[in-house]
Protein backbone atom coordinates (compact mmCIF):
# COMPACT_ATOMS: atom_id res chain seq x y z
CA UNK A 1 0.00 0.00 0.00
CA UNK A 2 3.16 2.42 1.07
CA UNK A 3 1.09 5.28 1.81
CA UNK A 4 3.25 8.78 2.53
CA UNK A 5 2.21 12.09 3.58
CA UNK A 6 3.77 15.01 3.81
CA UNK A 7 1.41 16.81 6.72
CA UNK A 8 2.77 14.45 9.01
CA UNK A 9 5.91 13.36 11.21
CA UNK A 10 8.44 11.16 9.95
CA UNK A 11 7.16 8.41 13.10
CA UNK A 12 3.48 8.04 11.22
CA UNK A 13 4.71 8.06 8.34
CA UNK A 14 7.47 5.09 8.51
CA UNK A 15 4.30 3.09 10.19
CA UNK A 16 1.82 4.02 6.89
CA UNK A 17 5.07 2.85 4.18
CA UNK A 18 4.53 -0.61 6.02
CA UNK A 19 1.08 -1.22 5.68
CA UNK A 20 -0.25 -3.83 2.67
CA UNK A 21 -3.83 -3.34 3.12
CA UNK A 22 -6.90 -2.72 5.52
CA UNK A 23 -8.41 -5.59 8.20
CA UNK A 24 -12.34 -4.84 8.13
CA UNK A 25 -13.99 -6.15 11.63
CA UNK A 26 -17.99 -6.53 10.25
CA UNK A 27 -19.16 -5.06 13.69
CA UNK A 28 -17.57 -1.57 12.79
CA UNK A 29 -18.16 -1.77 9.52
CA UNK A 30 -22.10 -1.62 10.34
CA UNK A 31 -21.59 0.35 12.79
CA UNK A 32 -20.05 2.91 10.58
CA UNK A 33 -22.89 2.25 7.41
CA UNK A 34 -26.20 2.47 10.64
CA UNK A 35 -24.93 5.33 12.60
CA UNK A 36 -23.22 7.55 10.37
CA UNK A 37 -23.88 6.46 6.49
CA UNK A 38 -20.08 5.66 5.65
CA UNK A 39 -19.30 2.92 3.75
CA UNK A 40 -16.26 0.63 3.55
CA UNK A 41 -14.89 2.31 0.21
CA UNK A 42 -14.95 5.12 1.15
CA UNK A 43 -12.71 5.20 4.31
CA UNK A 44 -10.57 3.11 1.90
CA UNK A 45 -10.72 6.18 -0.08
CA UNK A 46 -9.46 8.72 2.34
CA UNK A 47 -6.03 7.29 2.82
CA UNK A 48 -5.31 7.78 -0.73
CA UNK A 49 -6.37 11.07 -1.22
CA UNK A 50 -4.54 14.55 -0.68
CA UNK A 51 -4.54 16.40 2.03
CA UNK A 52 -4.37 13.30 4.18
CA UNK A 53 -4.12 14.60 7.99
CA UNK A 54 -2.85 11.98 10.42
CA UNK A 55 -2.30 11.95 14.28
CA UNK A 56 -1.99 10.33 17.28
CA UNK A 57 -5.06 9.58 19.32
CA UNK A 58 -3.99 9.53 22.94
CA UNK A 59 -7.35 10.06 24.43
CA UNK A 60 -8.03 6.51 23.19
CA UNK A 61 -5.29 4.53 23.36
CA UNK A 62 -5.54 2.51 26.40
CA UNK A 63 -5.67 -1.15 25.30
CA UNK A 64 -3.87 -0.46 21.87
CA UNK A 65 -2.30 2.46 19.74
CA UNK A 66 -4.81 3.83 17.74
CA UNK A 67 -4.78 7.31 15.37
CA UNK A 68 -6.96 9.48 13.40
CA UNK A 69 -7.09 10.87 10.22
CA UNK A 70 -8.57 13.57 8.43
CA UNK A 71 -9.50 13.29 4.65
CA UNK A 72 -11.74 13.45 1.86
CA UNK A 73 -12.99 10.34 -0.68
CA UNK A 74 -12.92 10.66 -3.94
CA UNK A 75 -16.30 12.60 -3.74
CA UNK A 76 -15.07 15.13 -1.56
CA UNK A 77 -16.69 13.81 1.50
CA UNK A 78 -14.73 15.00 4.56
CA UNK A 79 -14.16 12.57 6.83
CA UNK A 80 -13.06 11.32 10.36
CA UNK A 81 -11.69 8.56 10.93
CA UNK A 82 -10.16 6.58 14.10
CA UNK A 83 -8.40 3.29 13.16
CA UNK A 84 -5.44 1.34 14.83
CA UNK A 85 -2.46 -0.77 12.78
CA UNK A 86 -2.76 -4.92 13.21
CA UNK A 87 -0.63 -7.05 11.42
CA UNK A 88 0.42 -4.38 8.67
CA UNK A 89 -2.93 -3.72 8.19
CA UNK A 90 -5.42 -0.41 8.79
CA UNK A 91 -8.61 -1.27 11.15
CA UNK A 92 -11.12 1.45 11.52
CA UNK A 93 -12.57 1.93 14.38
CA UNK A 94 -14.91 4.65 13.54
CA UNK A 95 -15.65 6.87 10.38
CA UNK A 96 -17.79 10.02 10.25
CA UNK A 97 -18.03 13.15 8.76
CA UNK A 98 -15.77 15.59 10.43
CA UNK A 99 -16.92 18.32 12.98
CA UNK A 100 -17.01 21.64 11.96
CA UNK A 101 -13.72 21.94 13.93
CA UNK A 102 -12.14 19.43 12.29
CA UNK A 103 -13.33 20.54 8.59
CA UNK A 104 -11.60 24.07 9.48
CA UNK A 105 -8.00 22.27 10.65
CA UNK A 106 -8.02 19.72 7.33
CA UNK A 107 -9.55 23.36 5.38
CA UNK A 108 -5.92 24.90 6.29
CA UNK A 109 -3.93 22.14 4.66
CA UNK A 110 -6.40 21.39 1.75
CA UNK A 111 -5.26 25.25 0.70
CA UNK A 112 -1.74 24.33 1.53
CA UNK A 113 -1.73 21.60 -0.68
CA UNK A 114 -3.05 23.63 -3.86
CA UNK A 115 -0.24 25.98 -3.36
Amino acid sequence: MAIYNKYVDEKINKLLESLVGFDWNKGNANKNWHRHGVTLIECEQVFFNQPLLLGDDDRHSVSEKRYYALGITNLERRLFIAFTIRSKLIRVISARDMSKKERKVYEKHEVFAEV
